[in-house]
């Protein structure tokens, strides 16, 4: 079915079509899948290609099992992808292209046996022209070749921190234009770029370039239409530029705007968009148009102070995402994808980090829409090769114009936690940068290290210092992030530095009051309860330390790691505050809503800790609205005490009965009673095993 411009295909696919212009159609159902290995012998492949093909529809990943459930068990390599479709006569004398979302990872098309494209790189998108390699009025043949075996010049190199899963695993659409079109082929960028300076409450001086492609032989006469309106529809301002188009490659046109108290992009309060309405006319028709969105804003990161939208203080609470869910891999619809981002926006987080890759374009349009500060980046991580330089490059000059309009993205990423050799990836790093700031000089770059030292031979190669720190689960005692924090408030006061991961994992069915501050993450025992204690002591340094413009903790969802056995689980990093499934929030999950929503939160921790190992323990409240008055078996406890913020209470020294124990909490706010209740089972004093936990006294009432 034809899906021609509608508002709903803004939020499908990001960029906007006309209803007498372009046509857009999903290109996902009725595909014949094929998974290798493929035997090299030819009279072998010959019989593997004739045999059973089975039936698919696209999003589609072939690893959407195999690297969730087993370490070290996956395919990768090739999968093969056909698709049989009439194209009728009507198409003579249009152009026809195949948009491609994002295919794992490397990727070769073919029409009717002829190669249309090739493409490196599994989050990207991309777009091939193939309308001269089909038969009107006739059934042709797609094949899509698809493989995700690590290579060495393709970032990222490796499946070692998360697992690059293969197939077709976004949307595809099939899209048909007139000869002379607002370009598709530029990177797969919407061929519309908007750029604004000068940005305040009194003007804005508003930028559109649109790259024009005419796919005749002959020049044509045309008139480029760009016109801006409200987020209600009404027209603003609009430019006409008559233009003579010849075909000799992609010709720029730009137009200027000079807008009057515009209305701002003010993050979460009000997240406000324009529209940007780009329109080909010839003869007085529209033959072509592309709408795109307009969130005047103005980002400034001030060293050592913060982060300002529109020149007031911004705060940065902010998550890190993994695209990744449990029996489905990366092949994701927009249920899914609207799911995550409604329990980012519960948690009143202000900014996300889509790490390690590029994210789906209908994501970062939710976020533009709902007023998230967001960073997005390219896989350029964890380890470098010397092979990857072209590629690296590729793949962020990708992201820059697929992704440009987007008023929410505020710093390109380039590189995570990538060291050796240190004088190349430097240099990579230095290249990446100049390469943003040719594309897109008006935003931030950013560089992530692990090490934590402000001098670090890959170090301040961008205009963002990142540092992934983990103090009490890789490194050092929890305690050691307000030295570190402070070392580099007094060394390095000019540095624009973001905590850019941190945290624990939490494997939810290990529980105990018995803790320390350092648990050792080579052994496979991850009690929730630490990560609690983790999280609820870092933000309260967090939040006293101005210099850590953003911090973006790890991670919003667990994901899964291929490569990797820990905590007792296979294939999984299990520091999400929510489960791989998306099922259970885990105690951590509220600390943060309730330091940074304005939706009440009264929370009782510890519900899944139920089998108690100490009859005197302590009980933990998070209330964001008022002191809590807490029960224990209908008596109220006393002694109430704050603990790292406002919102953190502490009851110490309770001391629970024999058997089953009732812990209820109950505060009122505007006249409304909000109460939480858990159970607890005492039957004696327990010990946990050295190996298990290494057995420290401090208990988990921190």
């Amino acid at each position: 079915m034809k899906l021609k411009l509608t508002l709903i295909l803004l939020t499908l696919i990001g960029q906007f079509f006309s209803l007498t212009a372009r046509e857009v159609t999903s290109f996902n159902e009725g595909w014949l899948f094929k998974r290798g290995p493929f035997s090299e012998e030819p009279v072998k492949a010959a019989a593997q290609w004739v045999g059973k093909w089975e039936t698919v529809n696209l999003p589609h990943t072939w690893n959407a099992k195999d690297m969730q459930v087993k370490a070290n068990s996956f395919y990768e390599g090739v999968g093969y992808y056909k698709k049989k479709q009439f194209f009728g006569e009507e198409l003579k004398g249009k152009r026809i292209f195949l948009h491609f979302e994002g295919v794992g990872a490397n990727t070769e098309v073919y029409v009717n046996d002829k190669l249309v494209g090739t493409h490196k790189g599994a989050y990207s998108a991309f777009a091939f022209e193939i309308g001269t390699a089909l038969k009107l009025g006739a059934e042709n043949e797609i094949m899509v070749k698809a493989d995700n075996a690590s290579r060495l010049d393709v970032v990222p190199v490796n499946h070692h921190l998360f697992g690059v899963y293969g197939g077709i695993y976004r949307p595809v659409w099939l899209i048909v234009t007139e000869q002379n079109n607002i370009t598709v082929t530029d990177c797969a960028s919407p061929g519309v770029y908007v750029t604004q300076k000068n940005v305040s409450k009194g003007s804005a001086d508003i930028t559109v370039k649109v790259k024009l492609d005419n796919g005749s032989l002959a020049p044509a006469n045309l008139v480029l239409e760009n016109t801006l309106y409200t987020q209600e529809g009404k027209k603003v301002t609009a430019h006409s530029l008559p233009l003579e188009l010849t075909p000799q490659g992609t010709q720029t046109y730009v137009s200027t705007f000079k807008l009057s108290k515009p209305h701002l992009w003010q993050g979460r309060k009000d997240p406000y968009l324009y529209k940007v309405v780009s329109r080909l006319v010839s003869d007085g028709k529209v033959i072509d148009e592309v709408i795109q969105p307009l969130g005047v804003r103005k980002f400034e990161i001030v060293a050592g102070k913060g982060f300002y939208l529109n020149g007031e203080k911004y705060p940065m609470y902010g998550v890190t995402r993994h695209q990744d869910w449990w029996g489905l891999g990366s092949a994701l619809t927009n249920k899914e994808h609207n799911f995550d981002l409604a329990q980012i926006m519960d948690i009143g987080a202000t900014t996300v980090r889509f790490a390690h890759y590029q994210q789906s374009d209908y994501i970062y349009s939710r976020c533009d829409s709902l007023g998230l500060v967001i960073w997005a980046e390219i896989p350029f991580v964890n380890r470098a090769t010397g092979y990857e330089s072209e590629n690296a490059q590729s793949q962020l000059r990708e992201l820059i114009r697929q992704s440009f309009n987007h008023p929410s993205i505020y710093v390109w990423g380039l590189h995570n936690e990538v060291y050796s050799p240190n004088e190349y990836t430097a240099g990579l790093t230095q290249t990446l940068h100049d390469l943003a700031k040719t594309e897109d000089p008006d935003r931030y770059t950013v560089s992530v290290n692990g090490h934590g030292s402000a001098n670090h031979a890959v170090n301040q190669n961008a205009d963002i210092q990142g540092m992934n720190r983990y103090f009490g689960w890789y490194e050092k005692k929890l305690q050691d992030i307000e030295p570190w924090v402070e070392g580099l408030e007094k060394n390095f006061p000019w540095q624009k530095l973001m905590l850019t991961e941190y945290g624990a994992d939490a494997n939810l069915d290990h529980q105990t009051e018995y803790l320390g501050d350092v648990l050792n993450w080579g052994k496979p025992y991850y009690p929730e309860t630490f990560q609690t204690k983790t999280h609820e002591y870092h933000w309260s340094v967090i939040a006293e330390h101005p210099y850590i413009i953003a911090s973006y903790l790890w991670n919003m969802f667990d994901f899964g790691v291929p490569m990797w056995t820990r905590g007792g689980v296979p294939a999984r990093n299990l520091k999400g505050l929510i489960t791989f499934d998306r099922k259970i929030k885990k105690d951590s999950y509220y600390w943060y809503k309730a330091n940074w929503s304005e939706e009440p939160v009264l929370f009782l921790t510890q519900r899944r800790n139920t089998d108690r190992e100490r009859k005197q323990t302590t009980v933990t409240v998070y209330s964001n609205i008022g002191t809590p008055k807490v029960y224990l078996n209908g008596k109220e406890l006393t002694g109430i005490r704050k603990g790292y913020t406002d919102v953190h209470y502490i009851f110490d020294d309770v001391t629970l009965d024999q058997g089953k124990n009732m812990i209820k909490a109950v505060t009122t706010r505007d006249g409304k009673e909000y109460t939480d209740e858990i159970e607890w089972i005492y039957t004696g004093e327990k010990k946990r095993s050295a190996d298990s936990h290494e057995n420290k006294k401090e208990h988990a009432g921190w």
